[in-house]
């Protein structure tokens, strides 16, 4: 029996759209569990990554690793109302300290080339002691940021995923 020539359009229409649809299931599916773009929307992370930047965050790693001292993390969670792009300090036992504009972490000074400014307290009581499941994050553009100093300890489930790559601006391309 031989196709009509309309049903071979309509067969090869149907792969078409069966092709389509798949893909963009599976681009959709990678793009809320593995890897996304996320954009930097405020001045608190400059000298490291400025505002209107865009990111790629692996939502990924986290699932089989901890978060580590110095990675930048994307956060969406109930501390703020808006997603945060901010470096963890803190991990769960850290003990915290900020003395005369600069940050020791376990009694050691920390050494912080990314950051700009002086950190202050900001009406938190130091040391502070990070709690189990909990980071504490700063912005590195210490003076302008709203980070742990003033929303408190950022949960692990609240970690969207770490920033990667910059990828906007072009001039700027790199790994974070």
């Amino acid at each position: 029996m031989q196709l009509t020539r309309k049903t071979k359009v309509l067969r090869e229409l149907r792969e078409w759209l069966i092709s389509i649809i798949a893909a963009t299931v599976i681009a959709l599916l990678f793009q809320n569990y593995v890897y996304a773009q996320a954009e930097v929307h405020n001045i608190s992370m400059q000298k490291t990554l400025a505002e209107g930047q865009r990111l790629i965050e692996d939502k990924w790693s986290y699932r089989f690793n901890q978060p580590e001292h110095g990675d930048i993390v994307i956060i969406h969670g109930p501390e703020s109302p808006l997603r945060l792009v901010k470096r963890v300090i803190g991990l769960p036992g850290d003990v915290l300290d900020v003395r005369d504009g600069e940050v020791y972490l376990n009694g050691q000074l920390l050494s912080e080339p990314y950051a700009e400014g002086m950190t202050m307290p900001l009406g938190m009581q130091f040391p502070y002691t990070v709690a189990p499941r909990q980071l504490f994050v700063l912005g590195d553009n210490r003076e302008h940021s709203a980070d742990s100093r003033t929303i408190g300890p950022i949960a692990f489930s609240s970690i969207e995923g770490k920033a990667v790559y910059r990828i906007w601006p072009l001039n700027k391309f790199g790994i974070l």
